[in-house]
């Protein structure tokens, strides 16, 4: 009886800890919660949230930072990718297709521990966006909540860096598109 009811404080304790509604727990700092398991949310600008400042070393030159502050009033489309992946090996290119169309990409590259062999995969495909390399994965630590096993996904940012959708899967260029699009059309 005595380890039920330590069982059952124990759960309303947590059940207590537990905030927000749905899509996004409620405050000034984007938290990510998948609703219903869906694996494509988009937030309308009540719910969106600013992401977290994200900087890291620039992938391609060593000891040079890379942040998305680097970037403002711009919307942007920052993508979690490995060259180890391979879903991300098919996602790059249409990363590109964005990038060559004047939208902002900017890539993390997260849990390849050999730089140069991602350095190579940006190398022989051409890719010329940025990308903070996260070997740790201190940089994806930061967005609160999201599921780091999940590669590649992607989150497009409005022009004040809100989160404003979120693709838990491989995506190509006309899912990301329409979305840039309407974003860069908010006053």
């Amino acid at each position: 009886m005595k380890r039920l009811v330590c069982v059952a404080a124990a759960v309303l304790a947590l059940a207590g800890c537990s905030s927000g509604k749905d899509a996004v727990v409620q405050g000034s700092s984007f938290s990510f919660v998948s609703p219903g398991g869906k694996v494509d949310i988009t937030y309308d600008v009540a719910q969106r949230q600013t992401a977290p400042v994200l900087a890291g070393e620039d992938l391609m030159h060593e000891g040079k930072q890379l942040s998305l502050a680097d970037f403002p009033g711009k919307v942007l489309v920052l993508n979690l990718w490995g060259q180890w992946c391979g879903p991300c090996r098919t996602e790059a290119p249409e990363m590109e297709s964005l990038a060559k169309q004047g939208v902002q990409v900017v890539g993390i590259d997260v849990r390849d521990p050999a730089r140069e062999v991602a350095q190579d995969f940006v190398r022989d495909r051409g890719l010329t966006y940025p990308s903070i390399y996260d070997p740790d994965g201190r940089v994806l630590l930061k967005l609160t909540g999201y599921p780091r096993n999940i590669i590649p996904s992607t989150l497009v940012l409005d022009k004040q860096h809100r989160v404003a959708a979120v693709f838990l899967r491989q995506v190509l260029a006309q899912d990301l598109l329409p979305v840039v699009k309407g974003l860069d059309a908010e006053a």
